[in-house]
């Protein structure tokens, strides 16, 4: 919507020609989107309306699709990342778009540079090493979006004395993201321990009782601890978008006061 067809859309609300709600929906239907051939329309608003830019799923998606829509998401974002995306896709990929990078076990792949966040840090945990490529690519979006990230793993409850070696680092956290298959205990113990949100994320390791991430699932839905968010199964994408909301908004806080 362009600034004139904005202010005239305001000056009806206020005379009283057009109500909040209509304006609010002709508004909504005149946000902006970039058609990508036939496959993809970029919501190039998104990090204005939600502080963080649109990010490719990647998996599924074709390397000739990719190499189309980075470019134009380059072009609305100081960032512009693909997630779930193999090795082999990136080498398929990356020789049309030589300034892209790949992080792994992340499965993640970024163009430009990150701009720095002005309050706190993400701290992540892992039970396992088998929970690495989840937290890895929790720990590589925060720091794509510009957070701080300090990382701690392999501090699962088995043998539980390596984690209360850190009890330091969980004291003083901002927002701490735990990751955990098997049984999903971890998340429960930090929780008892942290003075600050505690986002699980339960991955699909474990034996045929974990049934693909569906019992730590619920037992981090389950924590008898308080103060802990859980996201959906395998998403550290998402554990990492929730942190840096978290940390947004007291920033916000911490200005206004």
């Amino acid at each position: 919507m362009s600034p004139d067809s904005l202010q005239a859309l305001f000056t009806a609300v206020a005379a009283g020609e057009i109500s909040p709600q209509l304006a609010a929906e002709q508004f909504q239907r005149q946000v902006p989107y970039t058609a990508v051939g036939s496959f993809a329309k970029l919501d190039g608003d998104r990090q204005h309306r939600t502080g963080f830019p649109e990010v490719i799923w990647g998996q599924d998606k074709t390397p000739a699709q990719l190499v189309e829509i980075f470019p134009i998401l380059a072009q609305k974002a100081a960032v512009a990342m693909a997630t779930r995306i193999t090795l082999p896709i990136f080498n398929e990929i990356q020789p049309h778009i030589p300034q892209l990078r790949y992080y792994e076990p992340a499965r993640i792949c970024a163009l430009g540079t990150p701009q720095p966040q002005p309050l706190g840090k993400i701290t992540l945990l892992t039970a396992g090493t088998a929970d690495l490529p989840v937290a890895e690519e929790a720990a590589v979006t925060a720091e794509l979006m510009g957070f701080t990230v300090e990382r701690l793993w392999d501090v699962g409850v088995a043998g539980i004395q390596r984690l209360l070696r850190h009890q330091d680092l969980i004291a003083t956290a901002d927002v701490l993201i735990v990751v955990a298959g098997m049984e999903g205990a971890l998340p429960s113990v930090v929780g008892g321990l942290a003075a600050c949100p505690v986002i699980a994320v339960p991955t699909s390791i474990g034996y045929g009782a974990s049934f693909g991430g569906i019992t730590p699932l619920l037992g981090m839905l389950s924590s008898c601890a308080a103060g802990i968010g859980v996201v959906n199964i395998d998403n550290g994408f998402g554990a990492a978008i929730l942190a840096g909301q978290i940390l947004r908004t007291a920033s916000r806080l911490q200005n206004q006061s």
